[in-house]
């Protein structure tokens, strides 16, 4: 082992979903040729993982700026990304939660279309996607547009409601399909739905040639990855801290999408993928 390593593994929590997957693999990888001995935990809850980092049973994690704000901090205030990031950074700092740089990458909430049907109907924005909802529902009632929403963003405080609200937007029950939020992707490809709430860099974006709409309001907080680490677990692995700033510049919307594309579309495994974005960045 790295003399830079200690002795005692690092427990690294991740969640449930595709781009946690990958971004555990590609943190062993590195931080395994970099001499540390990494214990991964994957497929955890968000609230699990965060009171395990609170009662130092996990040393460290992958989580988002937007998720500390809102569900752990309980901030809904509208705040840039830099914004967001300081005020995570210091109030977790009080917790013994140490923010190290954050990925270039946003993995947040977004309205999205099929790209052709974007294109012919000129929108880019979710500003022109709600204007075209609205000359519909004036012009043409018969055939209103549909919007594809998970239940909980249908039904939660900081969801739909508001978001009617900043983009002044009207519906009628029935334009509201709410389904489970993997089949959100499916539900615009097929024209179930006119457009969907997605995560941004959701492999099937790429995948199913969907155009994300820009939020020209600034609705949706950013949620830029970030690696998180006990400060305890700082102090008793040095090198540990350089190590994962070295790894979070790579990650960009275009880098995750890419690889969250090549699990959920080309059915490659999380490890392989992770291996291969190392491999041609000559990080291993």
């Amino acid at each position: 082992m790295s003399g830079t390593a200690a002795a005692a593994p690092i427990v690294m929590a991740t969640k449930t979903f595709t781009e946690q997957h990958i971004l555990s693999a590609m943190t062993v990888l590195w931080l395994q040729k970099k001499g540390f001995e990494v214990d991964a935990k994957t497929n955890l809850a968000t609230t699990i993982t965060r009171n395990a980092m609170l009662n130092k049973q996990i040393d460290m994690t992958w989580e988002y700026t937007g998720t500390s704000l809102i569900i752990f901090n309980h901030i809904s205030q509208p705040m840039s990304t830099r914004e967001g990031y300081e005020t995570v950074r210091r109030l977790d700092g009080k917790l013994g939660l140490v923010w190290l740089d954050p990925a270039p990458m946003n993995n947040t909430y977004a309205f999205a279309m099929k790209r052709a049907r974007a294109d012919a109907e000129h929108i880019t924005t979710l500003s022109q996607l709600v204007a075209k909802i609205e000359q519909v529902r004036q012009q043409d009632p018969d055939h209103n547009w549909m919007l594809g929403l998970d239940l909980e963003f249908a039904g939660r405080s900081d969801g739909l409601k508001p978001l009617q609200k900043v983009y002044s937007l009207s519906l009628d029950r029935p334009q509201i399909r709410q389904m489970d939020p993997g089949l959100v992707y499916n539900a615009i490809r097929d024209n179930f739905v006119d457009a969907g709430l997605v995560y941004t860099t959701d492999g099937r974006v790429k995948g199913f040639d969907l155009k994300v709409l820009k939020d020209d309001k600034h609705f949706f907080p950013s949620y830029a990855v970030t690696p998180v680490v006990r400060a305890d677990t700082l102090q008793n692995h040095p090198g540990l801290k350089e190590a994962l700033n070295q790894l979070s510049p790579l990650i960009t919307d275009e880098a995750i999408t890419e690889l969250n594309k090549r699990v959920d579309i080309d059915h490659q495994s999380p490890q392989q993928v992770a291996r291969d974005f190392l491999q041609q960045h000559d990080m291993l």
